[in-house]
């Protein structure tokens, strides 16, 4: 059984994330401190909101700087949706926002050609190259959206698979250990179940 610790930072959409990796059958810790990153085997930093207001949650609850010696030491660090975003160096929404900084780039706002914002409902994934935490997915497989910022990667390597929604942007990164998906996998019914799976087998 594959120990996981979502981390909990103040933010919403947690228990969601916490019952699709329970019927995947992983132990799950979500009530957790930074010293049960020595307990996990895999974490989890999901989360719905906006950027300055996580960074804020990490720093006040002691997460930030465990992340990034538990990423540097190669454990496996999935970011959902606004857990994406914060894994990259920055963030313009509301103001300058300093993030993590385990991914190079940015995150924006969708442009007005973008048109409706947030993108709310279901859209298609574009792998640009092949990844484990996509294994089984089918290209153009359909995953469920809601965000009204996207991520822009300094590195194209970093970038797994893209997604169109006025412009073409990053929907799955990673580098290394680090991983990150801008959809919400826990509702995106098999296609999500699949890459939640893939995670935890990496």
């Amino acid at each position: 059984m594959t120990r996981v610790l979502v981390v909990d930072y103040g933010v919403g959409n947690l228990g969601n994330v916490v019952r699709a990796l329970r019927r995947l059958g992983a132990e799950v810790r979500l009530r957790g401190q930074p010293e049960d990153l020595d307990w996990a085997e895999r974490v989890v930093l999901p989360g719905v909101g906006a950027f300055g207001d996580g960074m804020a949650g990490l720093q006040e609850r002691g997460w930030i700087d465990p992340l990034i010696a538990a990423a540097a030491a190669g454990k496996p660090l999935l970011g959902i949706c606004l857990g994406m975003q914060l894994l990259f160096e920055e963030s313009e929404e509301m103001g300058s926002h300093r993030g993590l900084g385990l991914l190079r780039g940015r995150v924006r706002r969708f442009p007005p050609e973008a048109g409706k914002v947030p993108q709310i409902g279901w859209n298609r994934l574009e792998p640009v190259r092949s990844h484990p935490l996509l294994q089984g997915v089918p290209n153009g497989a359909y995953v469920y959206f809601v965000h009204g910022y996207y991520c822009e990667p300094e590195d194209p390597s970093d970038v797994i698979a893209t997604t169109v929604y006025g412009i073409r942007y990053a929907s799955v990164v990673a580098r290394g250990s680090v991983m990150g998906v801008q959809f919400h996998p826990e509702k995106s019914h098999r296609v999500g179940e699949q890459i939640l799976r893939n995670f935890l087998s990496l």
